[in-house]
């Protein structure tokens, strides 16, 4: 029974898809016509002011490309991301996108969290979608925020990591593992980059939505190589499908794996399973909040799918406690 939910929905994305494509293809000739991603230095500690100007650079350019081709939503949302201050890791302005952006000191931070989004998250969507909190960049600053107003003298980073293509929701990709698997891989490297700039800060994984599928990705036995990881400290699944696990002890490192969802969450009602078919996987195994997964399970509060991150949120400050390493101070639902 489970099995032919899985088909039927993907049948529907797969029709939906078709329109999304349709709509998308005359922005989506634009963003292919941008500058390419610089060439950057390797990602260490006396690096990082170099590729947060390269890739400003970029984003200046891209901006400016983006209105000589009348583009202009994405050039306005180009210019939100080149305003000062704002450090971006990577950058990549082809198609619909890829950015990795660094809230605070990277080099000198006490504690990393690295924010991973879920599907329609693009270079359009990466500030905003629906409501500041909701998006990549919106969840990072608000649990930021968060982090610091618990623990005041703690010295953060957030890493808003649009570092894969994430699917649409409208479309057959988001309930495949392939993009997750993609995903994954670019994930994992990203942590062994943060090593090198700061080996001693511990790292937790934040991942909402789809973008708990790529953690899974990321993380999942058998790793190789497994050095990369032995710096995570945590990895939280908001709003899941499925992590495309069976279980937690599917994961290659001995971590505590935290997972919640909030009350009014309409991903409850997707079917937790998976389908093996000819060259795809369909459907993203079982529910991290449930008991037999064995995860820790937190209270996410009241909220629906985009309030993870929800300033004031019961969600947004349990996900703060577990980023600062206070599990034992977490609500449990």
């Amino acid at each position: 029974m489970r099995a032919s939910r899985v088909r039927r929905a993907l049948a529907v994305a797969v029709a939906a898809g078709a329109m999304v494509l349709s709509v998308t293809a005359a922005s989506g000739s634009a963003a292919r016509s941008m500058p390419t991603a610089p060439r950057l230095p390797a990602v260490r500690a006396d690096t990082l002011a170099a590729r947060y100007a390269a890739d400003h650079d970029v984003i200046v350019r891209s901006e400016r490309a983006a209105r000589r081709m009348g583009d202009t939503s994405r050039a306005d949302h180009l210019a939100g991301l080149a305003s000062p201050g704002r450090q971006f890791l990577s950058f990549d302005p082809r198609d619909d996108g890829l950015a990795v952006e660094v809230l605070g000191d990277l080099a000198h931070a006490d504690r990393v969290v690295v924010l991973v989004p879920g599907s329609d998250t693009t270079l359009d969507t990466f500030d905003e979608i629906g409501t500041r909190y909701a998006s990549v960049a919106g969840g990072a600053r608000t649990l930021r925020a968060e982090m610091h107003r618990l623990a005041p003298d703690t010295k953060t980073a957030v890493v808003a990591w649009l570092g894969y293509h994430a699917p649409r929701t409208l479309s057959r990709d988001v309930v495949t593992t392939a993009r997750a698997t993609a995903g994954g891989s670019q994930l994992r490297l990203l942590i062994g980059q943060l090593k090198k700039v700061n080996a001693a800060a511990p790292v937790t994984l934040m991942c909402h939505s789809y973008g708990t599928v790529v953690c899974g990705s990321a993380v999942q036995r058998p790793a190789s190589p497994a050095a990369p990881l032995d710096r995570l400290a945590g990895i939280v699944a908001v709003g899941s499908p499925g992590m495309g696990l069976r279980s937690a002890s599917d994961i290659a490192v001995r971590v505590p794996v935290w997972a919640g969802r909030g009350a009014d969450d309409w991903i409850a009602g997707v079917p937790h399973t998976s389908v093996h078919v000819p060259g795809a996987t369909i459907g993203f195994g079982t529910d991290p909040v449930s008991r037999g997964f064995g995860a820790r399970t937190f209270d996410a509060g009241s909220g629906g799918h985009s309030d993870y991150f929800k300033p004031g949120g019961l969600a947004l400050h349990n996900l703060a406690l577990i980023s600062l390493g206070h599990g034992e101070a977490v609500s449990h639902g």
